[in-house]
């Protein structure tokens, strides 16, 4: 609306005295169109944004894209861990601007190929099946696997910015555009266990060239870091910030003043902090963040001490209950009392990389309701396999916490519960 009153006010723009009225339409579109364009074309956002929402069925969470020609919304399961985005070759992708990637090309470095060669299952060509065509690998951690096939191709992808700032407006700004953003292929059946028309994964791992974060941060050349906001409902949105702070929910709160940080420690294909402790215990066998997780896994020997330490703390009067898969430690809440921080648990502080830095998990993030009775579970899962982390955390423990991934500075950052400041992931003016 702004541009049309520009267009009516300026002094210096004249209708032709004879024009009919469709004339008239003509060139208040033509300029309106062209200006439209120009402003996009020289607009540089700061910071861009993704929706997240939860998934009922799966607890996964999941991110709705726009991508190809014409503009398909293509919903994808987050994943912090993974080194790019892929969709599903054979479930109708059509699009006028998909390129498929070449051997020796530079999209192939960058995405960093495992192989080149001809597609050989099919007599003709189409998106994932080309010759002379360049693979890399793609997973989804929901079945336990990754296929070596997934072919490297480009197309157009948008998203939308964030206008404004701390000391202004803050609303959804411009949606921009990536006329050659880089991903990969999957056959189908790589989306089994994903949500309800999931069609791939979006990977946001900081080691990778075509991360989803790293490729935003080349084409709008910001800094390469994001922040992830999880909502615990199923029909309240979180958030993902991509690029710069700061961070604004309800009330003008600025949820990146309230981070503590740890330094990033790499490994392939996942987030990892240094080996701390959870602060009724020390751990000495690493750590590493997943979206792909649904609740944080321990150790076997770390949850016994955990499980142990909770239940001697928790009040006398509540009542264990029989475990409720997968969970192992359940109570009855009937003598447990809520708060605006969730259940009257205690506290599990996460340490980081210092004693004295430390990451407050509360009620809300450390017991969950499994029934529509009054169990809840301590929200945390025994590890069953004998290698791997000693502790993954996951998505339910970071829901109403911002977690900001600073990869240029390698470091990543929490907040306490938003709780704390009387807001939420779902309170923020942009989803």
């Amino acid at each position: 609306m702004h541009i049309v009153s520009n267009i009516f006010t300026h002094k210096s723009f004249k209708f032709p005295i004879m024009s009919s009225p469709s004339t008239y339409l003509f060139h208040f579109c033509f300029l309106l169109i062209t200006t439209t364009c120009l402003a996009q074309t020289n607009f540089k956002p700061k910071t861009l944004f993704h929706a997240v929402t939860k998934d009922p069925s799966t607890l996964q969470y999941i991110a709705q894209i726009h991508q190809r020609t014409p503009l398909v919304p293509v919903k994808l399961a987050v994943h912090v861990g993974s080194e790019n985005l892929w969709v599903d070759c054979k479930t109708g992708f059509k699009s006028s601007t998909y390129k498929p990637a070449h051997c020796n090309s530079k999209q192939c470095n960058l995405a960093r190929s495992t192989a080149c060669g001809d597609c050989l299952t099919e007599n003709t060509t189409r998106p994932g099946c080309n010759n002379n065509a360049r693979y890399n690998i793609v997973s989804n951690p929901a079945m336990n696997t990754f296929y070596d096939g997934g072919e490297i191709a480009e197309d157009v992808l948008t998203i939308q910015s964030i206008n404004g700032s701390y000391q202004g407006l803050v609303e959804p700004g411009p949606v921009v555009t990536v006329p050659k953003f880089i991903f990969s292929f999957s056959p189908s059946y790589l989306t089994q266990n994903l949500g309800k028309d999931v069609k791939g994964m979006i990977g946001f791992g900081q080691q990778s060239p075509v991360s989803f974060a790293t490729q935003l941060a080349s084409t709008f050349r910001f800094s390469r870091q994001f922040a992830i906001c999880l909502s615990p409902s199923t029909d309240r949105n979180g958030i993902i910030f991509i690029g710069h702070r700061p961070y604004i929910f309800a009330l003008g709160f600025d949820a990146s003043r309230d981070l503590i940080y740890t330094p990033i420690i790499t490994y392939p294909h996942f987030f990892y902090r240094q080996p701390g402790f959870i602060r009724i215990l020390h751990s000495i066998g690493g750590t590493r963040i997943s979206t792909a997780v649904p609740y944080t896994v321990l150790e076997p020997s770390i949850y016994d001490v955990v499980s142990k330490s909770f239940v001697r703390e928790i009040p006398k009067e509540v009542k264990i209950v029989p475990a409720v898969q997968p969970f192992k430690t359940c109570f009855d809440s009937t003598y447990i009392g809520m708060s605006r921080l969730g259940y009257n648990a205690p506290k599990i502080d996460i340490v980081l990389h210092k004693p004295n830095v430390y990451w407050t998990i509360t009620g809300a993030n450390s017991l969950v309701k499994v029934s529509e009775k009054v169990i809840i579970c301590l929200a945390f899962v025994e590890r069953n396999q004998t290698f791997g982390q000693a502790i993954v955390i996951g998505g339910y423990q970071m829901q109403d916490i911002l977690v900001e991934f600073d990869l240029a500075r390698r470091r990543i950052g929490f907040s306490n519960s938003l709780y704390f400041r009387q807001t939420a992931c779902s309170n923020q003016f942009y989803t």
